[in-house]
């Protein structure tokens, strides 16, 4: 029995999974981003023909706007600009689908995961930069020109706005969090995330502070984004959200700025309920295959 390949393209690294119609996955893996696009062809080509007689569909995320199955731009991988992978694989015998990576991450979370049956929702993923999504009435937000919800262009600095120093994508980075974290430290392996939160749990006073203020920074995402699309619950993805104080940790900060430093807010605007996504790191890969079923199927979301 044939099923689907999901391909989640990131600035780090390349998640590849296959995945059957109701959202079971059979076999998954990754591998480091190629840096250039002829390398980064020769890989997802890898890939595509090691599953190619055993699928039906074959799904991809990427960053940057979606074309229908062509990416403009790129966003933190310039290179992917033009790539088609509906016309690369159009000799195949199966659909090929294209989504933006923050689009779907909501999409996964809607289908199976903690925004499941949601009508107004989103989600934030955080990682090398920051990917999110929104679900307003029931439909997935789109925008006239597919751009909706690109949070990682927000300037949220204005002391600081060139080159994209003072964005949410810089500010909200993951990866920048966990580099400040361990270089505060002195510590060598400056990705090392559990090492990161191993000082933040054991209350390392230079941790700790980076993490508050961490956790502020993606407060204030959550509640800019409450003031303009009123969802119930927003779902924190990316593979940090698997630690349980960084919810707790963005929860309080929102509580603070809210309630004790704008109590105006507080008395406004009703605060979303906060969860971690359920999918996590495999959120793009199951919101691709969304995408391409509800595609195949001519369904909307």
């Amino acid at each position: 029995m044939k099923n689907y390949l999901s391909i989640d393209i990131g600035g780090t690294e390349i998640k590849c999974a296959q995945i059957d119609v109701s959202g079971h996955i059979i076999e998954k893996g990754k591998v480091s981003t190629p840096d250039g696009k002829d390398k980064f062809l020769a890989q997802i080509d890898q890939i595509v023909q090691k599953y190619s007689g055993s699928i039906k569909g074959l799904a991809f995320c990427a960053p940057g706007k979606i074309d229908k199955t062509k990416i403009r731009f790129g966003g933190a991988i310039p290179f992917l600009d033009g790539i088609d992978f509906g016309q690369i694989y159009q000799a195949e015998d199966f659909p090929v689908a294209v989504i933006n990576d923050g689009k779907a991450s909501i999409l996964a979370e809607n289908w199976l995961g903690n925004l499941k049956d949601e009508k107004n929702c989103a989600a934030i993923t955080l990682g090398t930069g920051v990917g999110s999504g929104i679900i307003v009435d029931g439909h997935l937000l789109q925008g006239t020109h597919n751009q909706a919800g690109e949070m990682s262009f927000m300037i949220a600095d204005i002391s600081n706005p060139k080159d994209m120093q003072g964005s949410i994508g810089k500010l909200c980075s993951a990866v920048r969090f966990v580099g400040q974290v361990n270089e505060q430290l002195g510590y060598e392996d400056v990705s090392d995330g559990v090492h990161a939160f191993e000082a933040i749990k054991n209350h390392v006073p230079e941790a700790v502070a980076i993490f508050e203020q961490y956790c502020l920074q993606i407060a204030t995402l959550i509640l800019n984004m409450q003031a303009v699309v009123d969802v119930n619950k927003i779902a924190i993805g990316g593979g940090i959200s698997a630690q349980s104080c960084l919810i707790e940790g963005i929860k309080q900060a929102y509580d603070q700025l809210v309630n004790d430093d704008n109590s105006i807010i507080g008395q406004t605007l009703t605060k979303p309920e906060i969860v971690a996504a359920k999918f996590r790191n495999d959120s793009n890969l199951y919101g691709s295959l969304y995408n391409l079923l509800l595609q195949t199927d001519h369904e909307t979301v």
